[in-house]
């Protein structure tokens, strides 16, 4: 019985470490989109006077880049944290599944 719930347990680990593999990834891109996004809004305004209304507008919108940039970082900072935490279980379920394996075609 331990083979078949061992069995089942993995495909659920799996399954959970490719969505979160597949979040971080998402995350990452939406990262590099938010950087890419933050250095334009400097290149504009470089065409600017310091002192103007334009650059403190960009100012702000980069500031709230950089927020938004945080919280992806945190976000995905607790989706690595849930992937160890996946793979580690993962690997132990693997071995029981494997030393249940190996019990059960033993002939001793």
């Amino acid at each position: 019985m331990g083979v078949i719930t061992d069995s089942i347990r993995m495909q659920y680990l799996n399954n959970q470490k490719l969505d979160l593999e597949y979040k971080i990834q998402l995350i990452t891109q939406s990262r590099m989109g938010l950087t890419q996004a933050a250095s334009d809004l400097m290149q504009v305004g470089t065409d600017y006077s310091p002192d103007s209304p334009v650059v403190k507008q960009l100012n702000q919108r980069q500031a709230k880049l950089k927020v938004l940039e945080q919280k992806l970082e945190q976000q995905m900072i607790q989706y690595q944290t849930r992937l160890q935490m996946v793979t580690t279980e993962l690997e132990a379920c693997r071995g029981r599944l494997y030393g249940n394996i190996g019990k059960a075609f033993s002939y001793n």
